[in-house]
């Protein structure tokens, strides 16, 4: 008999409960989840239907501005899905020459996620509102694991496993300098 921990995920609820479980063993706590289905696309999706979740991860005593956001889709051609360290940031007047921001941002997510895997690193500003000033906005900074396919196709455990090995690595870079400084650099 096929262990159904070591098949392959074909529908989006077993895919939530390991990366849920995944996330959960590293110490973090479900803040909130939504699933929608979207059935009524135009173009080359017309006739397509997609299920996605959205969950949300806190630490149960730590840093405020900092979450585990997580998508998970099934569509016709599979699943997919992701998981992103979220940072709330300075304003963009705190922070600095941003270039360099992303920059040192981008090397220490090198240094400390894990490899192999695609990590794209994200650095944006957003004002609050059109009259706001630029140094006004404010900056957020996510650091993204793509799920690999092999790991969906391989099945609950060794999505559950490297959700938690994930999250691990995302708390490396909460305790990295430059992450910390991100966190902590005060508005003028």
């Amino acid at each position: 008999m096929t262990d159904p921990h070591e098949s392959a995920l074909l529908t989006l609820e077993p895919l939530i409960d390991a990366v849920r479980a995944g996330v959960e063993d590293a110490g973090w706590a479900l803040s909130g989840m939504q699933k929608t289905t979207s059935h009524e696309f135009e173009g080359r999706w017309a006739g397509e239907s997609t299920r996605s979740a959205y969950l949300f991860f806190h630490q149960p005593r730590g840093h405020h501005p900092v979450s585990v956001d997580v998508f998970l889709d099934e569509t016709s051609q599979g699943l997919g899905g992701n998981l992103t360290l979220a940072l709330r940031g300075p304003s963009l007047g705190a922070l600095g020459d941003f270039a360099n921001a992303l920059k040192e941002l981008a090397r220490v997510a090198n240094r400390e996620l894990t490899r192999g895997h695609s990590i794209p690193v994200t650095l944006r500003a957003t004002v609050p509102h059109r009259n706001a000033r630029p140094e006004d906005a404010r900056t957020e900074c996510r650091f993204r694991l793509v799920i690999p396919d092999v790991a969906i196709d391989a099945g609950a455990r060794v999505v559950r496993t490297l959700s938690a090995a994930t999250v691990k690595s995302f708390e490396a870079l909460l305790s990295s300098r430059v992450v910390a400084e991100f966190l902590g650099a005060e508005d003028s």
